[in-house]
C-alpha cells in the first residue's frame, strides 16, 4: 500500500495536533530522506515539480520524463514532485487501479538541503508562469529561508539553488513551441481543424487567479500557430473568452470548418489526466447536455460534435486509446529540458513571472 503524502505546511496549535501534525510530517520527511539516501550518486540534483495526476498514463509519463532527464543530465540526479496535495492523496490511494507515492516539493527540498547536495535545479513543468509556477517558487524560497529552522545555515548559503522555468515562459519560447507543434500536427492541419485545449488561470473581477497575466501565453500561441495554419486554435479550461466556446466562434469567423469536417483534439497540458480523458475527450451521455451546449460539464468532445457538428474527432496516441500530453511529445519536452539548461537565479524568476502583453 503506498503512504499517502499530501502534508506541504503547517501551523502548530494545540497539543494535540501538534503531536498528530509532527508525526505525520515526520513519517513523509523520514520516508523522503530514505530514498534520497538511497538514490544520491552525484553532487547535484534536479527536481521536477508538476501539478499532478492519478491516472496511470500519467504516471508513465512521468516515469520516461524522468529516464529523459537522466540521460540528458548524467552528472545530476533526478527526482519527480507533486504540489497537488489533491493529486497526492489520489495517486497514493489508487483512484485508478496502480497506488504511487508522489511527495510535495517541500520534502523533496529539505531532503535534498539535508544530503548536502552542493547545487539544486527546481523544474517547472507548468506549461505557463501562472498560480502554480508561483508555488514552485515560494517552495524554493522557504528551502533558501531555512523556515523549519532545521537546516545548516552555513551550507544553505553556499547551496546554488536554481529554477528552469515553465514550457511557455517567454515569447521567443511560444514562437520555438508553435514550431514544434506545427512540425508534429502539420499534416492534419492541412486538412483538419486542430484544437489544443490548455487549462488556464480563471479571473473575474472577484477572484483572480491570472496573478502572473500569464493566460496571455495561450492567445499567443494561437496567433504564432496560425501563421502556420488558420486550422489551429488554443481554447482552455478556465481563461476568461477563451473557452471552448469561444474556439468555436473564431472557427466560424475564421478559415471556416475544414471540408472534411474533422477535429483533432490535443491537451496542452504536460500529461492527460483528468482534464484531458473527461474534460477535453469525455465521450458520452454524461458528458453533454442539449438544453445547456455551453456547460462547463460537457466535454469539448462532445460540443463540438453536437453543437458544431463535427463528423468524427480524432487524437494522437501513443498507445490505441490512450491520450498523450505534451511530455510525450520528445520534440516538446526537449524544450523543459533546454529550460533546465539555461536555469535562472531566483531572483531572476521574479522578472520571469509576469509576460508580455
Amino acid at each position: 500500500m503506498a503512504m499517502m503524502a499530501a502534508v506541504t505546511m503547517f501551523s502548530f496549535t494545540s497539543c494535540d495536533k501538534d503531536d498528530d501534525t509532527k508525526n505525520n510530517y515526520t513519517t513523509y520527511q523520514d520516508a523522503v530522506d530514505s530514498q534520497v539516501k538511497k538514490e544520491k550518486k552525484n553532487d547535484k540534483a534536479i527536481l521536477l515539480v508538476a501539478f499532478g495526476s492519478t491516472w496511470q498514463c500519467a504516471f508513465e509519463s512521468f516515469d520516461n520524463t524522468k529516464k529523459a532527464y537522466e540521460e540528458a543530465f548524467k552528472d545530476c540526479d533526478v527526482y519527480v514532485s507533486y504540489s497537488s496535495a489533491i493529486c497526492i492523496n489520489r495517486a497514493a490511494a489508487g483512484e485508478h487501479e496502480v497506488a504511487r507515492d508522489y511527495y510535495a516539493p517541500n520534502f523533496w527540498l529539505h531532503s535534498l538541503a539535508a544530503a548536502k547536495y552542493d547545487e539544486i535545479i527546481v523544474q517547472s513543468l507548468q506549461v505557463i508562469p501562472g498560480e502554480e509556477y508561483g508555488r514552485v517558487i515560494n517552495y524554493i524560497k522557504d528551502l533558501g529561508n531555512n523556515y523549519l529552522r532545521d537546516l545548516d545555515d552555513e551550507y544553505l548559503s553556499e547551496l546554488t539553488l536554481r529554477l528552469g522555468t515553465p514550457l511557455l515562459n517567454s515569447l521567443d519560447d511560444v514562437k520555438k513551441v508553435a514550431k514544434v507543434l506545427n512540425d508534429e500536427f502539420g499534416e492534419d492541419a492541412k486538412t483538419k481543424t486542430v484544437a489544443f485545449m490548455g487549462h488556464g488561470n480563471p479571473s473575474s473581477e472577484e477572484h483572480d487567479y491570472d496573478i502572473y497575466k500569464a493566460n496571455v501565453r495561450y492567445d499567443q500561441l494561437e496567433e504564432e500557430l496560425q501563421k502556420y495554419s488558420k486550422n489551429y486554435f488554443v481554447g482552455t479550461v478556465d481563461q476568461p473568452e477563451n473557452k471552448k466556446e469561444n474556439v468555436w466562434e473564431r472557427i466560424q469567423a475564421g478559415a471556416g470548418v475544414p471540408a472534411s469536417k474533422e477535429m483533432v483534439l490535443q491537451a496542452l497540458m504536460s500529461i492527460a489526466g483528468d482534464h484531458g480523458h473527461n474534460v477535453m475527450y469525455g465521450s458520452g451521455e454524461e458528458y453533454w447536455d442539449d438544453e445547456e451546449p455551453e456547460s462547463e460539464d460537457n466535454s469539448w468532445y462532445e460540443y463540438f460534435m453536437n453543437e458544431a457538428k463535427y463528423k468524427k474527432m480524432s487524437n494522437h496516441s501513443l498507445k490505441s486509446g490512450e491520450l498523450r500530453g505534451l511530455l510525450d511529445i520528445p520534440s516538446v519536452l526537449n524544450v523543459w529540458i533546454e529550460h533546465t539548461r539555461q536555469n535562472i537565479k531566483l531572483e531572476d524568476a521574479y522578472h520571469s513571472m509576469y509576460p508580455e502583453d
